[in-house]
């Protein structure tokens, strides 16, 4: 279980419940955690972790600046084609699949 800390501040935006900073999970005081939320943020926090964190969000911004540019600057459907989140949106229902997961799976 990630460490959780509720407060009024970040996410910022209505469309965000949490947000996982080098695996610790910043949650909105009104949101709702569900398994799914968890695990969601557990798989991104293996991802941070086999990358050495810091690469992971350069990785990340890096990829999701592309695909804005791709997508014309529709930053939801870039946000969705980002490997990282395709992994975690595939399997965050699969609360066994951490146990299985093959290093640099966002990849494969």
């Amino acid at each position: 279980m990630p460490l959780i800390i509720r407060n009024r501040f970040l996410p910022i935006g209505r469309n965000m419940d949490a947000i996982n900073l080098f695996g610790v999970l910043l949650v909105k005081k009104d949101a709702q955690l569900s398994p799914y939320l968890i695990n969601h943020e557990r798989i991104h926090t293996a991802q941070m972790r086999e990358l050495l964190f810091v690469p992971f969000y350069i990785i990340y911004t890096l990829e999701w600046l592309f695909r804005m540019i791709v997508n014309r600057g529709n930053p939801t459907k870039s946000y969705f084609e980002i490997s990282f989140e395709r992994e975690t949106y595939n399997n965050d229902r699969n609360l066994n699949y951490l146990s299985s997961r093959r290093h640099f799976a966002q990849w494969r």
